[in-house]
């Protein structure tokens, strides 16, 4: 389970701000893309083991999941798919491969106090 080194990650990521900063996590939050092949339920589960003994401890974490945006080379627009199983522009139908968004793996916050 890939997830709880990534969850793991975080943690290390997460105590080193707070260490620099002297404060106390409260809470982590992430963005996390549908196209980023992690699994939201599971990296929540890891976030839970990975924080144990640590300053995190306690903490919560926040996912946000982004959506996959590509751009539609007919339309010249950005377009949010409505699912990730048809890479289609869901105006015209034209297919698009060009991923804008929606790979993110991203820490954007954290809560401290």
């Amino acid at each position: 389970m890939h997830e709880l080194s990534i969850a793991t990650s975080i943690v290390e990521l997460a105590e080193e701000e707070a260490e620099r900063r002297g404060v106390r996590v409260v809470a982590v939050h992430l963005t996390l893309g549908q196209l980023s092949g992690v699994v939201t339920e599971a990296l929540a589960g890891s976030y839970d083991i990975a924080t144990a003994g640590t300053l995190l401890e306690g903490s919560r974490l926040v996912i946000t999941e982004a959506p996959v945006v590509v751009f539609c080379p007919a339309c010249r627009e950005r377009r949010t798919l409505p699912s990730v199983q048809l890479f289609q522009c869901p105006q015209c139908g034209t297919p698009s491969a060009e991923v804008i968004e929606g790979r993110e793996l991203q820490v954007t916050a954290l809560e401290v106090e």
